[in-house]
């Protein structure tokens, strides 16, 4: 017997009321996007009314690479389910920026902090790369930036 979802039995109840089942069929593409890739909301707000998290996919085709962009004042886990994606920003540890390249694999993770200038690449020229994201805001903020110089705004 499949499990209620939003048609089911248990829909008349209020959103935070009940479980939710999100098909990986139905996941909403009507999320904030960056150029190069494209982010599918599965829980959020809008889906399923949640208050403290957004939570979805993001898909990076081959031989792509996305804008440079920070996700405002959310802290962002990734994980890595296919595909060979690499994440790149500055590190300011040692005073002058140093570009730096995370190459990831399927079952690794990144934690993105809030206001990280970063962009996502995928240098694999046959095959996509999948990440499952979850933030710690409700809706997927997404600033997308001139390049990865740019001045973010500071965390309160």
């Amino acid at each position: 017997m499949p499990a209620p979802d939003a048609t089911g039995p248990d829909a008349a109840l209020p959103l935070r009321a009940r479980l939710h089942h999100i098909r990986a069929d139905a996941l909403d593409g009507d999320t904030a996007q960056t150029g190069g890739m494209r982010r599918f909301a599965a829980i959020s707000g809008g889906t399923v009314g949640s208050e403290k998290l957004w939570m979805g996919q993001t898909h990076v085709a081959p031989a792509t690479a996305s804008s440079d962009h920070h996700h405002g004042e959310s802290e962002t886990a990734i994980h890595v389910v296919s595909g060979h994606p690499e994440f790149v920003f500055l590190d300011h540890s040692s005073g002058e920026p140093v570009e730096v390249r995370l190459r990831t694999g399927p079952g690794d993770y990144i934690f993105v902090p809030p206001y990280v200038p970063h962009r996502e690449e995928n240098p694999d020229p046959a095959h996509e790369a999948v990440v499952v994201i979850a933030r710690s805001t409700q809706e997927a903020i997404v600033v997308n930036l001139p390049s990865l110089h740019a001045e973010p705004p500071t965390a309160p």
